[in-house]
C-alpha cells in the first residue's frame, strides 16, 4: 500500500497519478479520514494528560481534608470521553486502512503514460515469426489429434477451463517445468521453493490479491483459504512481518499450479488451453534494496527471456503504460509469444517491479547502511507460465503432416523424444 505521509505531502501528485491509471479514487476522503484519525489522537493524547494532572490532585486534597468527590467525577467524565474518542479512532483507522487497501500503487517515474493496452510501447523483440509453407494448425486440434490432453474429460472432472494433460502432453507440461526450475537455480542464482498451495486471508491481501480481487480467487470458506492465483504471492509473504537480516538481493524461484476464477472473462478466448483457471507457471521473485530494484527488475525480466531464447521461440516484449498497469505494480513489462494459428501475440510471462508496495502492506523489511528497518522492494516475473508456452511450441514446431517437432532444449527432459506424433 502506499504512505499515507506521502499521501498527505504530495495529494496532487497521487491524484494525477490515479488518473493516469484510470483508477477511481478519492484522494480527499481518504486524507479527510487521515485529519480526523490524527484530530482524534491530539484530542485523546490532551485528555489524558489533563486526566492525570487531575489525579495528581485527588491524593493532595484527601490529606488536606478535603472532599475529592467533584474531581472524581471530572475524572470520570474524561474517561468516559476517552473511550467515546478511542471507539471512534478504531472505526476510523479500520475504514482508513479498508480505503488505503483499494489504492493501486503509483506508476514509477519511467512508466509510459496511457489510457489503454494500445499505448504500450514494444521494447523490443526476438528471432523470427516462423515461416510454415502450409496452414498452421491450431494447439486445440493438434492436441486432440496427437492425444496431448483431453478438454472434455477435464471439463466433466471440474468444470470448462481446467484442461487434462494426457501422456506425452503430461510429459511435455513436466518436462517444461523442470527445465525452467533448472536454469532459473543453476544458471541463474535462484533459489528453489516448494509452498503450500494455500493461504490465508492476510497473505492473499499482503500482495494485493485481497480485497480488490476477491470475486477472481478460489476459496476454501470452512478453512478460511484461498487457492493461489500465482506462486508470487507464498514466496513473497514467507518474509512477512519480518526484518531480514539476509544479504540482498533475494532470488527465489518456485513451481506452482494456478487458480484463477476471472470473473469479469467469461467468453473471452475459451477454445483450447488459451484461458484456462488452472495451469502450471514457474515464478521468479526478488527482494532488493530500493537502490538496485529497478536494475534487478531488469534482470528478472532477462531472466525470463532466456527462458524462451533456448526453446527458440518468436517473443516481444512490450512496456506496460500507466492505464494497462497492474494493480499493484509500479512498472511491469510483458513478454509475448508469437503463435501463428492464433495469428496473434500471446502473454506468457509479466515481470513486475512493486518497489515498497506490497512490502508496506506485507510488512517486510531491511536494515539498510544506518541499522534502520526500511521497507523492501519486491520484483517478481513468470519465469514462465504455460500453458501458452506449449500453445506456442506446438503451433510454431509442426509440420505439415500433424506433428510437432520439439525444442532441442527440452528434449533431454522428454528421455531423448525428439519430437510428437
Amino acid at each position: 500500500m502506499l504512505d499515507i505521509k506521502f499521501i498527505r505531502e504530495n495529494a496532487d501528485a497521487v491524484k494525477i497519478a490515479m488518473t493516469n491509471r484510470n483508477a477511481e479514487v478519492d484522494v480527499d476522503a481518504i486524507l479527510a479520514l487521515d485529519s480526523r484519525r490524527r484530530e482524534i489522537v491530539a484530542e485523546v493524547e490532551g485528555l489524558k494528560a489533563e486526566r492525570n494532572k487531575i489525579s495528581k490532585s485527588i491524593g493532595l486534597m484527601i490529606k488536606e481534608g478535603k472532599d475529592p468527590e467533584s474531581i472524581k467525577a471530572q475524572v470520570r467524565e474524561m474517561g468516559d470521553k476517552i473511550s467515546a474518542f478511542d471507539e471512534e479512532l478504531r472505526e476510523v483507522e479500520a475504514k482508513l486502512r479498508e480505503n488505503m487497501l483499494y489504492i493501486p500503487n503509483l506508476p514509477s517515474e519511467t512508466t509510459p503514460v496511457g489510457k489503454d493496452e494500445n499505448d504500450n510501447p514494444v521494447i523490443r523483440s526476438w528471432g523470427e515469426k516462423v515461416e510454415l509453407d502450409f496452414e498452421p494448425v491450431p494447439h486445440w486440434d493438434l492436441g486432440e489429434k496427437l492425444g496431448l490432453f483431453d478438454l472434455e474429460r477435464g471439463a466433466k472432472l471440474s468444470g470448462s477451463g481446467f484442461p487434462l494433460f494426457t501422456g506425452r502432453g503430461a510429459k511435455l507440461e513436466r518436462a517444461l517445468i523442470q527445465f525452467m526450475l533448472d536454469l532459473h537455480t543453476e544458471e541463474h542464482g535462484y533459489t528453489e521453493l516448494a509452498t503450500p498451495f494455500m493461504c490465508n486471508e492476510a497473505i492473499m491481501t499482503g500482495t494485493g490479491q485481497l480485497p480488490k480481487f476477491a470475486e477472481d480467487m478460489y476459496t476454501v470458506p470452512l478453512d478460511g483459504l484461498y487457492l493461489i492465483p500465482t506462486a508470487e504471492v507464498p514466496v513473497t509473504n514467507m518474509y512477512a512481518n519480518e526484518i531480514l537480516d539476509k544479504e540482498l538481493p533475494i532470488l527465489h524461484t518456485a513451481y506452482t499450479p494456478c487458480f484463477r476464477r476471472e470473473a469479469g472473462s467469461a467468453g473471452k478466448d475459451t477454445r483450447g488451453l488459451l484461458r484456462v483457471h488452472q495451469f502450471d507457471k514457474v515464478e521468479m521473485v526478488k527482494f532488493t534494496t530500493p537502490e538496485t530494484s529497478a536494475e534487478e527488475h531488469e534482470k528478472l525480466t532477462l531472466d525470463a527471456e532466456r527462458v524462451l531464447q533456448k526453446l527458440g521461440l518468436h517473443y516481444r516484449v512490450i512496456e506496460l503504460c500507466s492505464g494497462d498497469l497492474g494493480f499493484s505494480a509500479s512498472k511491469c513489462y510483458d513478454i509475448e509469444l508469437w503463435a501463428p494459428a492464433q495469428d496473434k501475440w500471446l502473454e506468457v510471462s509479466s515481470c513486475s517491479n512493486f518497489q515498497d508496495y506490497q512490502a508496506r502492506r506485507a510488512n517486510i523489511r531491511y536494515r539498510n547502511e544506518d541499522g534502520k528497518p526500511t521497507f523492501i522492494h519486491t520484483i517478481n516475473g513468470s519465469g514462465v507460465a504455460l500453458p501458452r508456452l506449449v500453445i506456442a511450441i506446438m503451433e510454431n514446431y509442426q509440420n505439415a503432416d500433424g506433428s510437432i517437432d520439439l525444442p532441442e532444449a527440452i528434449q533431454p527432459y522428454m528421455g531423448g523424444l525428439t519430437k510428437l506424433d
